[in-house]
């Protein structure tokens, strides 16, 4: 009997997918729930298991787009592992290596001799001696470890060792010499510095990295996207951070980081500035009123964001676990469909990297995205004094077909106005 393997459903508004990898192979014996593929998705990469134990049919490349809900594979359950059959011949194999292995040594250890045994000549002498037609092997070397030096070479050409191919030293000519020596100069000095200078590689780009370069040069054509930006003052947070941070992480055992402030300050102006957290869809305009924000977590395959959801309900605590948790779980390539899907509002933290001011690109169908920066150290006025504060740049990038200037540059001033007074969240005021 054979049992089909579609494409499962991946998320909110996915309708195709990339086999990114096939884990198996056509005809592997596979068992129930071990990953056979690798798809990529719009949003993310997840792995498909098998839904029963038999012999795996492949039917879809690697490459290849397919739509949710294709047959890309089936299991013929009628057919058993064949790994116990497969035991000799796979016992024959590593002792024909092992006589293939010896024979390679035998060989290898042969040339090392010969080369061993060759005569060592300076660059010099076997300029001079191949000129003269002279054999190292007709010279005796009174260098170190029996080299032949320049002398050598000469008194060669003196003595007549040429082996019926005499040439005296007079018709070495200096220059040509010299040109023997800037020969052996540039090959042990000038072509490898060379080399690593222009070395290159090429590879490959993966099928999430082609994703995610289509899905921002779409957000970037598709959308009216524009970027205002403020800076705000991250003494106060610092302050509570550095008074609290212990008391907090032995309660709920986990730090007290910059993003609970963030989402928490983001939440809140989304509620005032509903526009920012809304979506289009089609001729629509979408109002989301609730918070699940996006929070952009770098990895070894590419940006991924997963969501936090209820942002707007959940305590510091609870936030900051949360993100822990989803981000340990984005780096290990363990994320769900559903807890990729779904944002209203993402954050992106490029501080982190040290990136002092940079323009986020939108996450469709999300309408904003905050961009958080390096804290740096800079002179301000406060109060008609210059002093040093920790201050961060910010940078709020909306679409403008929904978000207007008034109520992009509002939102900010409202999230920079909470960050430099804390004591709003709690008050939301």
């Amino acid at each position: 009997m054979e049992n089909e393997i579609r494409i499962p459903e991946v998320g909110e508004s996915v309708s195709e997918v990339i086999i990114a990898e096939w884990l198996k192979k056509d005809g592997d014996y596979v068992k129930v729930d071990e990953p056979i593929c690798e798809i990529d998705s719009d949003k993310a990469s997840f792995e498909i298991p098998s839904e029963n134990d038999g012999m795996l049919k492949i039917l879809v490349k690697e490459g290849e787009t397919v739509a949710v809900g294709d047959v890309i594979a089936k299991i013929d359950t009628d057919k058993t592992d064949k790994k116990e059959s497969e035991k000799p011949q796979q016992e024959e194999k590593p002792a024909e290596a092992k006589e293939e292995t010896k024979e390679e040594f035998a060989v290898k250890a042969k040339v090392e001799k010969i080369s061993e045994e060759k005569p060592k000549v300076t660059p010099v002498a076997e300029k001079i001696l191949s000129q003269a037609g002279i054999s190292p092997w007709d010279v005796k070397g009174s260098g170190i470890g029996g080299r032949i030096t320049k002398e050598d070479a000469l008194r060669a050409l003196e003595e007549g060792e040429t082996n019926g191919k005499e040439r005296q030293y007079d018709q070495v000519k200096p220059e040509e010499r010299e040109a023997a020596q800037l020969q052996e100069k540039q090959k042990t000095v000038t072509q490898p510095q060379v080399q690593a200078e222009r070395a290159e590689r090429r590879e490959k780009m993966t099928t999430l990295r082609k994703t995610i370069s289509r899905r921002l040069v779409a957000a970037k054509n598709e959308t009216a996207m524009l970027t205002t930006f403020n800076e705000v003052d991250m003494k106060a947070i610092i302050d509570i951070r550095n008074k609290y941070k212990d008391s907090f992480k032995e309660k709920y055992e986990v730090g007290l980081g910059f993003m609970s402030f963030f989402t928490k300050a983001v939440c809140n102006a989304l509620k005032e500035w509903p526009a920012v957290n809304a979506k289009i869809d089609g001729d629509d305009i979408v109002y989301h009123d609730y918070c699940d924000i996006s929070i952009a977590v770098s990895t070894e395959r590419g940006l991924v964001t997963p969501v936090v959801r209820y942002a707007d309900k959940l305590s510091s605590a609870q936030i900051e676990s949360e993100i822990l948790r989803l981000a340990e779980k984005a780096r290990a390539g363990k994320l769900s469909i559903e807890e990729m899907s779904g944002g209203t509002f993402t954050i992106s933290n490029g501080g982190v990297f040290g990136s002092l001011m940079a323009t986020p690109i939108l996450n469709p169908p999300q309408s904003a995205i905050l961009g958080m920066h390096k804290i740096q150290e800079r002179p301000v006025v406060i109060e008609g004094q210059v002093a040093v504060r920790p201050m961060m740049y910010l940078a709020l990038s909306y679409d403008h077909r929904i978000v207007d200037g008034r109520e992009s540059v509002s939102f900010l001033v409202r999230v920079k106005e909470m960050l430099e007074d804390p004591a709003r969240l709690l008050l939301e005021v």
